[in-house]
This record gives structure tokens, sequence and C-alpha cells, in this order.
């Protein structure tokens, strides 16, 4: 016997035959066959579902190890840094004075103002470098801006090299050779030394008259100055005055008439302090 039905899935029709064997058995073959392929295609929906979630989880937990290990290197980067900056912050060491000059220091008293007389011998005493040392004075000021010459009675121990300006000097200036301490010139020669101004001019050389370097008899000038003609003046800045008087070797009373001779020149009215110092030795006040 022959027959039909129609069976409807899901929307759709379809024609079953009724009757013969091989044929049902055929289309219940195609039937479960479909019926595989819903739940492998079921199961494939699923797996990627699954794999798409697992990837946007891979990718925040990726984010959040990146931020980790870039907070991390920032910590690094900072715990680094910090001993850099600490090293920075650490003050300047303090210079920390020879053995002869600490044992010169203990020497002198602490805050005690002394004679000249007195402050010359320890000075000679405490000396301790293998060669002659200057006298130096260092002067504390009322008033900046002082300035002046002095002739000591007694040589400071220095070669004072003392040039003419004239045609041989300007040919040295010209091939940038200087040799002298104190240039002296007659007025006629200054427009020819303008073109030098930038040689001798940084290095304290060039005539002023202010220094008393340019005058109508130059050869007067140039003696006073090699007999020990001293030129002084304050700093730029401060009230303070710093000027070499002798040597340490000299006699005690040729440097107590050249310490009282220089202060005379600046003018005792002047001067609130004087220390006085050679080259490699602690400064010892003295009394003005």
């Amino acid at each position: 016997m022959r027959s039909s039905e129609q069976i409807s899935n899901m929307g759709k029709i379809r024609t079953r035959i009724i009757g013969l064997e091989d044929v049902e058995k055929e289309q219940k073959k195609e039937q479960k066959k479909r019926a595989v392929e819903k739940k492998s295609l079921k199961s494939i929906m699923s797996v990627k579902s699954i794999k798409s979630e697992s990837v946007v989880v891979k990718t925040d937990i990726v984010e959040e190890t990146h931020s980790a290990s870039s907070g991390q290197v920032k910590e690094e980067k900072t715990s680094k840094e910090a001993p850099k900056k600490a090293k920075s912050q650490k003050k300047a060491k303090v210079r920390v004075r020879g053995r002869n000059y600490r044992g010169a220091k203990d020497q002198v008293k602490k805050d005690k103002i002394y004679s000249l007389p007195e402050a010359i011998t320890l000075l000679k005493q405490i000396k301790y470098a293998k060669f002659d040392e200057s006298i130096e004075l260092h002067l504390n000021t009322t008033v900046e801006g002082l300035r002046g010459e002095v002739s000591l009675p007694h040589a400071t121990g220095k070669t004072v090299r003392v040039a003419i300006v004239d045609e041989a000097i300007l040919e040295k200036l010209a091939e940038n050779k200087i040799e002298f301490d104190v240039l002296v010139s007659h007025p006629s020669f200054m427009p020819k030394l303008a073109r030098y101004a930038k040689i001798l001019g940084p290095r304290g050389l060039m005539p002023n008259p202010k220094t008393g370097t340019i005058s109508l008899k130059p050869e007067e000038v140039a003696k006073k100055f090699a007999g020990g003609l001293m030129k002084w003046k304050s700093e730029v800045k401060f009230p303070l005055i710093h000027q070499m008087i002798g040597k340490i070797s000299a006699d005690d009373k040729a440097i107590a008439e050249n310490v009282v001779g220089f202060i005379k020149s600046v003018g005792q009215d002047k001067v609130k302090e004087v220390f006085i110092k050679t080259t490699m030795s602690p400064a010892l006040q003295i009394t003005v």
C-alpha cells in the first residue's frame, strides 16, 4: 500500500511516503542525519561563544597585567631615581685643611685682637711653608669705592716692571707680547693704544688718568712706580681691600712700618677691621 503524509517541522513542510519500507528507511536515515547535523551545529556555536568570552577574559587579564607591570616599572624607576635625587641634595663637602695649617691655627687664639708686633712675631713662629711667603693685609672699610696710591717706606719684595709707551712697545703689542706690570703713556700715544684696548683692558694695564699712568712727563711717573709706588682699590661691590705689603723674611720693624703706611694711605677713620696673614697661614686680627 502506498500513501503519503505531510509533516510540519519548524514552519517547513516535508512529504513522507508510507508503505514502502526501503523509502521509509532512507527517509529515517536522512532525518537522523539532519538531527545529528543540528546537534553538531549547536555544539559548534556554543564552542565559538565560549571562545569569544575567553578571548575577552584574556584581553582583560592582559590589560590588567600590562597595567600592573607598567605600574611596577614606574615604581622601579621612581625607586631608582630617588637615590639620584638624594645624592644631588647632599651638601657640598667641607674643605679639610692640612695638618700643618691646623697646627698653625691651634696657636692662634680665637677672638683675640693682637697688637701689630705680637701678630708679626706669631706669624713668623707658625710659618711652615718652605718658600718666602708674602704678607697680606685685608681691610674691612666703612665705605665702598675707595682707591688711592702709596709709596711704602720699605720694598715689598716684588719687582715691578714699568714700561713707557713708544714705537717698540707698540710693535710688541702687535705681536701680543706683554713684558711689563705697569704701562705709562704720553697722551699723544693714546690714539695708537686704542687698538690694543681689548688686550690691555682685561689685564688692568691700559693707561688711565685715574691710575695716574697717563702723564705729560711719563719718565717721572715710571720712576715712581719702579721705586715702589703702589696703586690700591677696594672691591667693586664690597667694602674690602686686599693688599700685599712685604715678605715674611723682612725685618719686623720694616713690616710694621709698611703696615702703618698702608693704613694711613687708606685713612684710619675709614678702616673698621684689619687682618694680617701670610700666604699659607690663618689670619690674625690686629688693632687699628
